[in-house]
């Protein structure tokens, strides 16, 4: 029987301000100390041939041959539009908008995933993660 790939996709979340950054010291305090990982902050003050030169180095430094998962704030923006300009340029790159803490915990969690597959879970586990929690819980008190 084959081992399992123990190799881990690097993780990078590029967002505006220090929102990336915040995110991973969350996770960090969740999780304990975290590698392979960075963020990278969008402002009105960056070039954007900078940060798209210092996400492609990023890129190519957490690359450990399972690839690399940018995670951004959301579809459309800046940060997203961004990283998705260099999907053409790194066959193992994936990027998925709308980065929330359970999202980026699971991508930690699970991280020895290929590449396609843990894109698809950071997404569910995204979704899953959102709930209206007044209504959640009156639906709870309603069935005791």
């Amino acid at each position: 029987m084959a081992e399992k790939d123990t190799t881990e996709v690097g993780i990078v979340i590029v967002s505006y301000a220090d929102y990336g950054s915040a995110m991973l010291r969350a996770a960090e305090a969740v999780l304990g100390p975290l590698s392979d990982c960075t963020s990278m902050s969008v402002t009105m003050e960056n070039e954007v041939s900078e940060i798209v030169r210092r996400l492609d180095d990023a890129v190519t430094r957490l690359n450990k041959g399972a690839g690399v998962i940018i995670l951004t704030d959301m579809f459309g923006g800046t940060p997203a539009n961004i990283a998705l300009s260099l999907l053409g340029n790194h066959v193992q790159l994936e990027v998925v908008t709308g980065v929330n803490l359970p999202m980026l915990l699971k991508v930690f969690k699970l991280r020895t995933e290929k590449l396609d597959e843990l894109a698809r879970i950071a997404c569910e586990a995204g979704v899953n993660g959102i709930f209206v929690a007044g209504e959640l819980l009156r639906a709870t008190c309603r069935e005791t």
